[in-house]
Order: structure tokens, then sequence, then C-alpha cells
């Protein structure tokens, strides 16, 4: 792998991307993979443990929560800083020292002796992360061929939820034996062996090109030019909601489910309850088909998606684990379909010159989704309980859907694509 970010190829001979079936393809498309996979068993190894966190710390669930928002808060902050580093110096050499810095913090984590040294390194650890789902999409968009995007975003959102699975699944099962710290460690380590495979695999840049105003002295200024353009377009604007308004939502479920099923009538261990996040299988399985899909229309399977995730939902009120479960499968499948058509979208919309900051902006709104509303959910669960919870995050995804059909329906996007 070489680290170098140089320009695509001449204005003779242009860079269209990697077709697939290429070798440069398949070792982009598993590298990102591993990448999505190392990001999300970290980013979310605390949050199948909160109950026993929450005891083992003496904190109620909204502090418990915290674990959660403080790392995905933080990676919101930090979006625009690493998008604007890589268009400096480049996507690769950011995108490996973002998931690099980030598996080193993961090993660190654990240590915390109480909640507060355990937030800020959360926090480090989120800001660190922040640099792979800030660039990836703007990464693929230059690297791989127009016609493959869609799939090929589906295929990284994909490691996204199979990372989000095994951090989960092997922190809880971890933590019902040796305790809630090693639960977190656990998938650290893991993410260590992902990071290996991502570094070693990972194509150098041959589309992105260095524009002047990302060096020098009008550097700064031609970032916030980039940025305001990024926000001028309505289209991108929707997009960006769906990120906070999903990402909020979804959030909120796993953050407080765990809760309700530990309690009667459910009673299930930590190690059962970690078991529940096998249905992000279906999050894998849907993205995937979603980005398939999206050729034939993305605004309808945007749509779609949000159907059937506020459906999901709906079923987690059930007093029965088998409704329940079948309410969580759906739930997964379509916010992961929905996240996989939305961000997909931004990277073909946005104008290649504001690829990487229209790619952070949605990354920003995703994670500050994810940080403020799954934090003030706890205040709902906690006054009212999961029925409070279930009416939340439903209005969230109505909402999602009608900024969708205000800021979408009918419009073609900056690049060259339409709805």
């Amino acid at each position: 792998m070489s680290l170098d970010a140089r320009p695509g190829a001449g204005p003779d001979t242009p860079w269209l991307g990697h077709e697939r079936g290429t070798p440069g393809y398949r070792r982009l498309v598993v590298a990102l993979f591993a990448a999505g996979l190392a990001t999300f068993a970290q980013l979310y190894s605390v949050q199948a443990v909160l109950p026993a966190m929450a005891s083992g710390l003496h904190v109620g669930a909204s502090a418990s929560a915290l674990g959660v928002s403080a790392a995905t808060g933080a990676l919101a902050v930090s979006v625009v800083g690493w998008s604007a580093l890589a268009d400096r110096l480049g996507r690769v050499p950011v995108m490996v020292t973002s998931v690099v810095l980030a598996t080193l913090l993961g090993l660190v984590v654990p240590l915390a002796t109480s909640l507060a040294p355990l937030l800020a390194l959360r926090a480090l650890q989120g800001a660190a992360l922040g640099g792979l789902p800030a660039i990836a999409m703007a990464y693929l968009a230059e690297e791989v061929h127009a016609r493959e995007v869609a799939l090929a975003a589906g295929a990284y959102i994909s490691g996204n939820s199979l990372g989000g699975l095994t951090g989960r699944i092997v922190s809880s099962a971890v933590a019902d034996v040796a305790g809630w710290r090693w639960g977190v460690a656990a998938p650290a380590v893991v993410g260590l062996v992902a990071t290996v495979v991502f570094c070693a695999l990972v194509p150098r840049s041959r589309g992105f090109v260095r524009h002047r105003s990302t060096t020098g002295p009008t550097a700064g200024e031609g970032l916030r030019s980039r940025v305001r353009q990024a926000l001028a377009d309505p289209g991108l604007l929707a997009l960006y909601a769906q990120a906070l308004l999903l990402m909020g939502a979804f959030v909120t479920v796993y953050n407080y489910l765990g809760f309700r099923l530990v309690e009667p009538p459910f009673s299930l261990s930590q190690a059962v309850v970690g078991l529940l996040f096998v249905v992000y299988l279906a999050g894998t399985l849907s993205s995937s088909v979603a980005g398939r899909l999206a050729a034939r229309g993305r605004l309808r399977v945007l749509l779609g998606a949000l159907a059937v995730f506020a459906t999901g939902c709906l079923l987690t009120l059930a007093q029965s684990i088998v409704v329940v479960v079948a309410g969580l499968v759906l739930l997964t499948a379509g916010f992961f379909a929905a996240h996989s058509v939305a961000s997909g979208w931004v990277g073909a919309r946005a104008r290649p010159r504001v690829r990487a900051q229209a790619s952070a902006l949605y990354t920003f709104a995703y994670y500050a989704g994810s940080s403020v509303v799954g934090w003030l959910a706890g205040f709902a669960f906690g006054a009212g309980g999961w029925t409070v919870v279930v009416g939340v995050v439903v209005a969230l995804a109505v909402c999602a859907a009608v900024l969708a059909l205000l800021g979408l329906r009918g419009r073609t996007e900056a690049g060259s694509m339409g709805a």
C-alpha cells in the first residue's frame, strides 16, 4: 500500500474509478469493509454493557448512556476538521491515521477507574474515529466508477453494521463472564485486527486532486467557502436531516431497550441481551440490497426504508420477546437501508470540490443525532418508560420522511444523477 495521495490521471486520460470485478475494486471494498468494522466495533463497544456499567459505576441510565454520547459527540465535532486535513494531505493517509489512533485509544479505555476519565477517553477515541466516516464516502466517490458507487457504499455500510454487531456481541458476552471493563476491551482487540487488514489493502488515491484553496494563506477561507456551498443545496440539507433524525432514533432504541429487557417481564441476562444485536445482520443485508435498488430511484427506496423502520419500532412495544426481536430486525434493516441510500446520495449529489465537506457534514449530523438525541431520550425513558421512547422514535422517522419529500422529490443531483 502506498500512502501517497497522488492526483489522478492527466486530462488526456481521466481517472474514471475502479470498476466492479477488478482487483482494485475488490481491495477497496474489502479495505473499507474492514475499516468500518474496526470503527463501529469500538464506537459502540459500551452500548451493550450500559446496564452493567450503570450498576458498576452507580449511575443512572442517562448518565451511563454518556459513554456512547461522549464518543459520538466528539466524532461529530471532529469530522469537518478531518475532512479539511484530508483535502490537504489526501484521503488514504488521513483515514489510516484516524483508524490506527482510535484503535490505540480503544485499548486504553478499559483502564479508566470511574465515569469521568472513561468519558474523557471515550471522547478522545470518538474524535479519532471521525476520520474514517468523514472521508470514506468522498474517497469512494473519487475512486470507484460512478455506476458502482451505490453498490460500493452499500458494502461499506455493511461493514459498519457488522462492526456494530461484533462490538456489541463480543462486549456483552465477555462482560457476562469477566465484567464490563473486559467487555469493553475485547472489541478493541477485534478493531486492531481489522485495522491491520485495512492498512494492508486500501488502494492509494488516484482520483483525489488537491485544490489550490486547501493550501497556503487562503486555505481557511477556501474551507469556509466549501462548507457554505455544501450547506447551500436544499437536497443536501434534506440528506443531512436524514442522518440527524434517523441516527438519533436508532441509537435511542439500542441505548435503552436493554434496560427494559433486563427487567420483568423479560428478565434477560446481559449476555442474552447482547445476543439480540445479532439482528444487525439484517442491516448488513439491507444496506447492500438498498444499494442495488437505489439505481431504480433513491427517494422511493429511502421512504420505503423509513416505513420499515417505524413499523419495527412499534412492534417493540409488545410483551412477547419474539415480537420484540422481529421489530428489532425490521427497525435495523430499515435504518441501514435508509443510511446506505442517504450517505451514498450525498457523495453522488455533491459537486467534486465540496464532496469531502458534504460527506463530513452528513457525518456530523449523523453523530450529533447519536450523541444529543441518544442522551436526551434517556430522560424520556426515565419519565415515561419504553412507550414514550417509541413515540419519540416514530415521530423522528415521520419528520425524516416529510423532510425527504420536501427536499428531494423532483430534484436532480448536483452531480449527474437524479432521484
